[in-house]
């Protein structure tokens, strides 16, 4: 596919550019717009932060060698993000073309290592690929929102009134079950299958606790119903 018919199918694309060399900034700004994308430059670290926390990116490059916080290090920062950010895919550039830098940035959450010297051409198509996995890649519902409370099924994570709840790996399991078909009825015996109690008891009682870290009411619940005869429902927002 040309740069010029691909353009149309890049347009909506937002890339962020992190590069502490000018020049190279610069010139990557202007050739990746050129080919199509809408593209965003930072000179460090602490500015892509602040990017990455304000705007939604399709895809980030982030070059390995950067004085203060490399590019391993702000990796390794996104993949700790919650939400979209933290799935943000990335392309690593960098002089290092050892293989152990490789592995290292693959290991920390990165989609794909380009070395330089590399042809401009050879980087779109890179970010293409990158951006055509992700685009097939199965995705889950997001942040369920439970009132004060939303829940991650990607990242096993409760939180309520802006604070992580400390929840437990059977309850995260839990939550993830009814997360797959929200509104819907689960079967108990369903829910207990592969717990330490296949009667459901078990299940019960990771209900009750989790009532009590969700529910304004835990006695009168809003978000984790329970259906007569059948087991369980979760009804977010």
């Amino acid at each position: 596919m040309s740069l010029e018919i691909a353009a149309s199918a890049r347009k909506a694309r937002h890339l962020l550019i992190v590069d502490d060399d000018d020049r190279i900034r610069d010139l990557l700004k202007e050739y990746l717009a050129r080919a199509g994308f809408r593209v965003t430059a930072a000179s460090g670290g602490p500015s892509a932060r602040k990017l990455i926390e304000s705007f939604d990116f399709d895809l980030a490059v982030f070059d390995v060698m950067m004085p203060g916080e490399d590019g391993f290090s702000l990796v390794r920062w996104l993949r700790e993000q919650r939400g979209r950010a933290g799935r943000t895919p990335v392309l690593m550039l960098t002089a290092r073309g050892e293989p152990g830098d490789r592995i290292e940035g693959l290991k920390l959450g990165a989609d794909d290592y380009l070395a330089k010297p590399f042809e401009p051409e050879e980087l779109v198509l890179r970010i293409e690929a990158i951006l055509r996995r992700a685009q097939d890649r199965p995705q889950g519902p997001g942040p369920l929102s439970l009132g004060r409370c939303q829940f991650d099924a990607d990242r096993g994570e409760l939180i309520c009134d802006g604070e992580a709840v400390r929840i437990t790996e059977a309850e995260v399991a839990l939550l993830r079950q009814l997360a797959r078909t929200p509104h819907e009825p689960v079967d108990r015996l369903e829910l207990a299958r592969g717990t330490v109690d296949p009667s459901g008891r078990a299940v019960d009682v990771q209900v009750t606790r989790l009532r009590r870290k969700i529910e304004d009411d835990p006695k009168t619940p809003r978000y984790l119903q329970t259906v007569r005869g059948v087991g369980y429902r979760l009804a977010p927002d």
